[in-house]
């Protein structure tokens, strides 16, 4: 057992089984052995690689949707241009260099970090110099706000509820004969806020993500501004997506706690729900793929690739392609009512009519 394990099975020992949402928390970012508070998880030393790994163009696009947003809304100065969960800070890098271009943008920009990690906090400030760290969301300053937030919420710690013969029941992490971890349920009779479906389907909920999004849509609502959503998940969607990836592989969840990534597939309707009601238009979710070609992704490539950049059409290919990145991730879309549509994004059905 990992020592994050034996500490897990001595607190199911003490307190009886622990939902998956709390176990998450821990092997994500207990201070001592949590996964993001111990290592550099990104990229082919790492565990996994994430678009703006994959290549600049990715950040590139995203920069200058935020600067047509950011014209479209009258060049608010100055605005706070911020990231949730930044990684190494290579997204924030790209969009930075691609906003350059934009006149007044970039002299604009207060750059705000949302980060947990206190090794990634070093890494990020080493890389982009002048920034300001946040503890969560609730700290974003009170002004016109341009935010992305890509591969943070499929993170967030999730509970799970499977329908049985006699009910619903949660999902949690017990212990076996032998003193190691294994899944459970505890049943939850008379819970009315689970929906009817047949037995053995499994609902996961996301309790921190439609917070996290009110308190965006709060900011965007009050002052202006803009926020991107990139992640892999769908919409309305229901069944086991909770899942552990090490070197690039998947393994079990309750295998190695504390060192490997635990993530789950990202419902997006609850986070257009959230929000719409804090005051927002949202979009409709669109693949990324397609989103990366509307905004002209294809052209950049070309351009690289004429200037001798190495492996620009397969990191095309990769980040567009329906059988890779391309239907995988989806990206949402929330801002300013008062303020046109981002590039790339068509508005949900019943928010048309505000335009």
């Amino acid at each position: 057992m990992t020592p994050l394990a034996r500490l897990i099975a001595t607190r199911i020992r003490l307190s009886g089984p622990m939902a998956l949402d709390e176990y998450m928390r821990l092997c994500l970012l207990h201070p001592e052995h949590g996964y993001y508070a111990t290592r550099d998880p990104f990229g082919a030393a790492g565990d996994f690689t994430t678009a703006p790994e994959i290549s600049q163009m990715f950040g590139e696009m995203i920069g200058l949707a935020l600067g047509q947003a950011w014209l479209d809304q009258g060049r608010p100065a100055p605005f706070t241009l911020a990231e949730i969960g930044p990684g190494r800070g290579t997204l924030m890098a790209d969009i930075l260099r691609a906003i350059r271009i934009v006149p007044g943008m970039a002299e604009a920009a207060r750059v705000a970090l949302v980060e947990a990690s206190p090794h990634l906090r070093r890494v990020q400030r080493d890389r982009l110099g002048g920034i300001v760290h946040l503890d969560d969301v609730s700290q974003l300053p009170q002004a016109p706000l341009l935010l992305v937030a890509n591969e943070f919420f499929d993170a967030l710690p999730i509970r799970q509820f499977q329908r049985g013969a006699q009910g619903w029941a949660e999902r949690v992490v017990a212990l076996d004969a032998q003193g190691g971890l294994e899944m459970g349920l505890l049943p939850i009779p008379g819970d009315a806020s689970l929906p009817l479906a047949p037995e053995g389907v499994i609902r996961e909920t996301c309790p921190e993500a439609a917070p996290i999004v009110a308190q965006v849509a709060g900011r965007i609502a009050a002052h202006g501004g803009c926020a991107i959503v990139v992640d892999y998940g769908g919409w309305d969607g229901q069944g086991d997506t909770f899942q552990a990836l090490r070197r690039h592989r998947p393994e079990d969840v309750l295998a190695n706690p504390g060192e490997a990534d635990l993530t789950a597939h990202v419902d997006f309707a609850p986070l257009a729900a959230a929000g719409r009601a804090a005051g927002v238009r949202a979009s409709r979710m669109v693949a990324q793929g397609d989103w990366l070609l509307r905004l002209g992704i294809e052209s950049r490539a070309q351009q690289l690739a004429r200037a001798g950049e190495e492996g620009v059409m397969a990191a095309l290919h990769r980040l567009t392609a329906p059988g890779e990145m391309g239907h995988l991730f989806k990206v949402l879309a929330f801002w300013a009512r008062h303020a046109p549509v981002p590039a790339g994004f068509e508005p949900l059905d019943d928010d048309a009519d505000d335009a």
